[in-house]
């Protein structure tokens, strides 16, 4: 580890500090404004009445029939893509089971991908179907954490907002714009951005070359503002047509967290009390930060069955996987924020991590993605965890527990409990099918425990709606396609769907003044109990598959034993 590195990662950490506020305020005036120039004209549009707001249930029913619709259309474009314009490498139809893996991936905002961008997608597919869907997905997640906010924000109420509002609004006043300049700034860095197919150049060695080009710098904008993180490119980020150097690394890490973090404080203003949302960001910053430390210090250290090769190795660091432009540091930097916010871009190759290394990324993922998040699933992602948080509190101190002075009974614990058991049943259960059953076995690049943490990383990606893989997996099979498939379904609606019921629940209920037993909320002792809460949720449920993956393959590489 190095002095620069530290810096860089501190400078990190200081910009989202001061980028939280004025993007919190903002995304509270979306969400609370009563009308914006220019709106009314896309609902009258739409046959939508903006002064209508749903309950909780139509709030869900809009949203899902959305999701449904897109769903349709991304699957039928994909599937029609030879037939379609904007195809000049001729690009091939796309199978049955991958098309359907791809749109239920970036309905979902999770983007994982089975395929290779520059050599599987025609441009139309790319700006039609995944560009167009990074929008409406990342919109979409926010709009759920906007209802969210109104259930704790509201006193006796049925509604909790309307989603074509939100919907609107989101994408035409923040996406829109927000990706508009960042595109505008990455083309200045030497992202491409154009509609010419792949160019032929002559190489130093003689043969020639093709090198794939498209409308690069407008996916991958919005790709990190919206937490997408589906590359144009196979190689993701670590392809210099995404990211070409190092001002466009560092924005597209602060695109991934500024969202998610603004969130925050757009809570606390939501809610009347601006010092609960600074708690949140304390407890998602005190994981993120214990994340990053763990990566660095792994992959500052040598791989120990290369001490032997090569004494001058031993103090140069795990640099296997690495992009050399950026560094050890900034890969795992990068690789923290990717993982923790439902993104998924990678500047380097997780599987090349050092055992302990390639486990940060899963644990962020297997906690749920809460550490900043995915846009809007985040936030609400850890509230749910800060129900349970005050329910532990409320059976400590034999009374009934509060948040924000909503009574929290036996309705909410239950949907809680719902939203936070779907996740680990199918990221271990799909896990245990996928290593027991033939098909699942043959995608795997490798046996013993990196094989197994190929398999469960693939799931916890899926379910997380992160996007990101271990690597070595052949996913383009109608096995992995189709199962990967249900778990992004799962791990996205039976997460939101709850959520939702949740803040229904909330918002008929009137508030509580608080008194002198009530346990507040926005100081250090519910920040330290909520990040316990979600430690040990995570520990007691993922450690035995974590001890039969990374943990079992750093004791095996220290005891010189490989795979």
């Amino acid at each position: 580890m190095t002095i620069l590195g530290w810096s860089q990662i501190l400078l990190y950490v200081l910009l989202i500090g001061l980028l939280t506020r004025p993007i919190g305020r903002y995304l509270h005036h979306l969400a609370s404004a009563p009308a914006l120039p220019g709106e009314a004209v896309v609902y009258r549009l739409a046959g939508v009445d903006p002064a209508r707001e749903q309950g909780w249930q139509g709030y869900a029913l809009a949203m899902l029939t959305f999701k449904g619709a897109a769903l349709v259309l991304a699957y039928g474009l994909l599937r029609t893509q030879t037939l379609l314009p904007l195809n000049p490498a001729g690009q091939d139809a796309i199978t049955p089971d991958l098309a359907l893996n791809t749109a239920i991936s970036f309905i979902t905002n999770t983007n994982w991908q089975s395929y290779g961008g520059e050599t599987a997608m025609s441009h139309f597919s790319q700006m039609a179907v995944l560009t167009v869907q990074n929008f409406l997905s990342a919109a979409a997640g926010i709009a759920i954490a906007f209802a969210v906010m109104r259930g704790f924000a509201r006193r006796s109420a049925g509604t909790v907002g309307n989603f074509w509002v939100d919907l609107t609004r989101l994408t035409l006043y923040l996406l829109l714009p927000a990706s508009a300049v960042l595109a505008l700034v990455l083309v200045w860095q030497g992202v491409p951005q154009t509609l010419l197919g792949a160019v032929d150049v002559a190489t130093l060695e003689g043969p020639a070359q093709s090198i794939a080009l498209g409308p690069v710098a407008s996916q991958e904008a919005i790709k990190m503002l919206g937490t997408n993180g589906g590359g144009f490119f196979n190689a993701n980020s670590a392809h210099p047509f995404e990211n070409p150097t190092g001002l466009t690394n560092l924005l597209q890490m602060l695109a991934i967290f500024s969202l998610g973090a603004g969130l925050t404080h757009c809570f606390g203003r939501m809610v009347g009390s601006p010092r609960q949302g600074w708690a949140i960001f304390a407890a998602m910053g005190m994981m993120f930060l214990a994340g990053v430390v763990a990566l660095y210090a792994s992959e500052a250290s040598a791989n120990p069955l290369l001490a032997g090769i090569d004494s001058g190795l031993a103090d140069a660091g795990n640099w296997e996987g690495k992009e050399l432009r950026f560094g050890i540091a900034m890969s795992a930097l990068f690789a923290t924020i990717t993982t923790a916010a439902s993104c998924g871009a990678v500047n380097a190759m997780h599987a090349s991590f050092l055992p302990l290394g390639g486990m940060v990324p899963l644990v962020n993922m297997m906690l749920g993605e809460i550490i900043f998040g995915g846009v809007g699933s985040g936030l609400y992602g850890f509230i749910l965890f800060a129900i349970i948080a005050v329910f532990v509190a409320g059976l400590m101190v034999g009374r009934t527990p509060e948040y924000l002075g909503k009574k929290i009974e036996a309705r909410e614990v239950k949907l809680t409990m719902l939203a936070v058991l779907y996740l680990p049943l199918v990221m271990l259960g799909f896990t245990a099918i996928a290593v027991l059953a033939p098909a699942g076995l043959a995608g795997l690049d490798i046996g013993g425990p990196h094989g197994f943490s190929e398999a469960l990383y693939a799931f916890v990606s899926a379910a997380a709606n992160n996007g990101s893989a271990f690597a070595g997996l052949s996913a383009n099979t109608p096995f992995w396609n189709l199962m990967l498939a249900a778990a992004m379904l799962v791990g996205r609606f039976f997460v939101i769907i709850p959520a939702l019921a949740i803040a229904g629940s909330l918002a008929a209920k009137k508030t509580v003044p608080p008194s002198a037993g009530t346990f507040p909320t926005d100081g250090p002792l519910f920040v330290g109990l909520v990040v316990g809460v979600i430690l040990i949720v995570g520990g007691l449920t993922f450690f035995p598959a974590l001890a039969l993956g990374p943990i079992v393959e750093h004791l095996a590489m220290h005891a010189g034993q490989t795979f």
